[in-house]
């Protein structure tokens, strides 16, 4: 905390209470961010899991729903592990355990559903009392071995039962179906890759424990998603990220082009790429089309039944497949990059970024000790079996002696127990024949009994059926081949080479069960070089068509098809009428000056229809309201323009230069306060001519102007009253024009008399020049 707060917590009290308090609140923070980042948002590196996916399965485990087994209602399993292992929304466990179900987000998943769990459109599930759901067989694989202390227990949330701290996990879940998380502070973000591959590189991180990156890359080329698409990252970029832990991977949906009659042809899209909603997609596709953004693009369809199938149509089959592709790659979510963060928990305890080795090691050592202790396990219940294996042999040896003591002794358990099953025994004729082993006699302490208290029990229960004389030969058969396990499992724990044997061959095993040759094994994700194809002008894409460009006072703008008379009859809204009207063509874009000095760029293939009114040119630039338009015009590249202030400022400028690629356009007029744009023309001549709002007329060489790129610009005209009404530029040899107050057109050469140096006050404007004070 600040001063300022300690101050305010001090208050009355002594000064010595700030620093605990500060000390508190960074205490129970510190806790808040270690409950989150351990048991909520980063998954374990050796099981891949987080703990609400691992109490789901337990709690389906502990409720027999193999993957054989019949299916139980959704909420009775979220119910379940609401109620007994995970104290959270039953909604939140829910939509845990249908993520896990998905095939389109999980890579195998470990839930088998039945009902609506959710599309790749973005559906939600139905709610949990309609679906229901079992265990896949990769669940089981993940859990194999709890029954035989593989792992660790611990209390679950109330001290009632027990749960798993992680599980045995038969191969690397975390990289396998990935995960992603955010924490405090930290994140975890890991695609879903392919078990055969994982397996592969695990293998050959077994027989070289120091093995490079390089080689395990050879083994595990990239990610493989559930939904396929195609892998356009180089290889040194992936390298690099597995090495480091962090990166990304650019990945773009799989597409072919498919003939059609009469020369014309569509593309397919058959795979979108990981975690893209296809209705999002398709909407986005749509708005590109509306928008006019790829114009090249003139529709897209869906015919997806369960598999992915959108159709886009190219608005002329001369378009390249290829560039309408990388647009729409450029412009919307047919490629996407996921990103690679391998953030994840260190035996359980500790978030570190870890290189793509390091996950892999952690995997195998949690393998290993899944191994000595299943080992351990299956040790142990081997030596109980033989200890009363080996009482029941000396049952059936001494069986008549073992009847008596069951007939006659009070004690039948410590009279077992302290026979001397050694010596001779002669079966008794009747009780009064028996003699107990214990004959009323004190059993020293340090004595040893000839049958532990385990074998007694073992005979004692021994039913009458197993009294067959082929029964001692089964039994002793049975301690042969224990002891023979006994013995391997002694190695087993004593050798490590051995150890890690035993690891190889049970993941050769799961590869085998979940390998590409399994159904659904296969790579899904393909790798290829991104053809970026050159930037091609929108122009170069757009069929080109005649057009008449027509917008209105009040700037509302159309394109008519085709070259319409430009003195025909229009139809405009009440009170507007035409302004601009000219001839174009689609593949042209107009170049907009406002008076607020900026330039814009509107391309003629995003012009609204001619049908109607058109659309208010504000809505395809950022054309502020106080501005209006000075002129409207065809970009011709590399000419240039004449701009001018009704201050009587201006300068040359090459339309290059001023042709804008976004809605905001480009200043290239600086105006102060109070001043506006008034002229921009094409330069056609090698004079200037101004005219003032006194009607005064100055006439100058253009080479006296300079050339810009954006600027003030100049002074053109002196004026003692008002400022420029008009400017133009023309050959002296044509002379100048104008239009007389008859419409007439007049031409006059004769113009020594309005000839000055730039910036003088001019003379009188010759008798017939029209009266608004301009050129044309």
């Amino acid at each position: 905390m600040s001063d300022g707060t300690d101050d305010i917590v001090a208050g009355d009290q002594p000064a010595e209470l700030a620093e605990p308090l500060r000390r508190a609140i960074g205490a129970r923070y510190l806790q808040y961010a270690l409950s989150t980042i351990m048991d909520r948002a980063l998954p374990d590196a050796r099981d891949g899991l987080k703990p609400v996916h691992r109490r789901i399965l337990y709690a389906m485990r502990e409720l027999k729903l193999s993957s054989t087994g019949g299916f139980r209602k959704s909420a009775k399993i979220s119910g379940d592990v609401m109620g007994n292992y995970h104290p959270h929304g039953d909604a939140a466990i829910y939509d845990a355990m249908a993520r896990l179900a998905q095939d389109f987000n999980v890579r195998y998943p470990l839930v088998d559903g039945q009902g609506n769990f959710g599309n790749i459109d973005g559906d939600n599930p139905a709610a949990s009392r309609y679906t229901e759901a079992r265990l896949t067989a990769a669940a089981e694989a993940l859990m194999e071995g709890l029954d035989e202390n593989a792992v660790d227990f611990r209390p679950n949330y109330d001290g009632t039962l027990t749960e798993p701290v992680v599980l045995p996990a038969r191969f690397p879940n975390l990289l396998a179906n990935g995960a992603s998380g955010i924490a405090v502070g930290m994140a975890t973000n890991i695609p879903p890759h392919n078990i055969h591959e994982l397996i592969d590189a695990c293998l050959h991180l077994i027989k070289a424990p120091n093995a490079r990156d390089e080689t395990l890359i050879e083994h595990i080329p990239g990610p493989d998603f559930p939904t396929g698409g195609v892998i356009v990252e180089p290889r040194e970029t992936i390298l690099e990220a597995y090495r480091t832990g962090r990166g990304g991977f650019r990945l773009r949906a799989r597409w072919q082009v498919e003939e059609l009659p009469r020369g014309q042809w569509q593309i397919v899209v058959t795979e979108i790429p990981y975690q893209v909603q296809k209705s999002k997609l398709i909407e986005k596709l749509a708005e590109l089309i509306q928008t006019r953004k790829v114009p090249i693009l003139a529709d897209i369809r869906d015919e997806s039944t369960d598999e992915i199938r959108m159709i886009l149509e190219p608005r002329s089959r001369n378009v390249d497949p290829d560039v309408l592709m990388n647009t729409l790659f450029r412009n919307s979510d047919l490629e996407v990059r996921v990103s690679l963060n391998m953030n994840v928990l260190i035996d359980g305890r500790t978030p570190k970024v870890c290189s793509l080795k390091e996950v892999l090691r952690a995997f195998l050592d949690h393998r290993r000790d899944v191994l000595l202790r299943r080992s351990q396990h299956r040790m142990d219940r081997i030596d109980h079996r033989l200890e009363v294996l080996e009482g029941l042999i000396v049952a059936f040896l001494n069986l008549d002696r073992v009847i008596d003591i069951i007939r006659y002794d009070d004690q039948v358990k410590r009279a077992l127990m302290f026979e001397d099953w050694g010596g001779d025994h002669v079966k008794a004729a009747s009780e009064a024949d028996y003699v107990s082993p214990l004959d009323g006699r004190e059993i020293p302490e340090d004595e040893e009994p000839s049958l532990t208290e385990v074998q007694a029990e073992a005979i004692l229960n021994m039913r009458l059926r197993s009294l067959r004389k082929l029964e001692e030969m089964e039994l002793r058969a049975e301690r042969d081949r224990l002891m023979e396990e006994r013995a391997e499992l002694e190695d087993l724990l004593e050798v490590e080479d051995r150890q890690w044997a035993r690891i190889a061959e049970e993941l050769r095993e799961t590869r085998k069960q979940f390998g590409r040759d399994a159904p659904g094994g296969a790579r899904r994700s393909s790798f290829a070089e991104a053809t970026e194809a050159e930037e091609v002008p929108i122009e170069a894409m757009i069929e080109r068509e005649p057009i008449t460009v027509v917008c209105s006072r009040m700037g509302w703008i159309r394109a008519m098809k085709g070259h319409v008379a430009l003195d025909g009859n229009l139809k405009f809204k009440d009170g507007d009428e035409g302004r601009f009207i000219f001839h174009a063509e689609t593949t042209d874009r107009l170049l907009l000056f406002g008076t607020n000095g900026r330039a814009y760029t509107i391309s003629c293939a995003n012009l609204p229809g001619g049908r109607g009114m058109g659309e208010p040119v504000r809505l395809m630039v950022d054309l502020p309201n106080e501005a209006d338009i000075v002129t409207l015009l065809i970009h011709r590249p590399g000419r240039k323009l004449l701009v001018a202030s009704d201050a009587g400022d201006g300068f040359l400028v090459t339309e290059d230069e001023i042709a804008a690629q976004t809605r905001a356009g480009k200043q290239v007029l600086n105006l102060r306060a109070g001043v506006k744009a008034q002229v921009c023309k094409p330069v056609a001549g090698d004079h200037v001519a101004c005219v003032g709002e006194n009607r005064k007329v100055l006439i100058f060489p253009i080479s006296e102007l300079p050339d810009m790129a954006r600027g003030k610009g100049v002074r053109l005209q002196k004026f003692k009253d008002g400022g420029l009404s008009d400017a133009t530029t023309f050959d002296m040899a044509d002379g100048l024009s104008w239009h007389d107050p008859a419409g007439r057109r007049r031409t006059e050469t004769a113009l020594d008399e309005w000839m000055g140096k730039r910036a003088s006050a001019g003379r009188m404007a010759p008798r017939g020049f029209p009266r608004d004070n301009r050129f044309t």
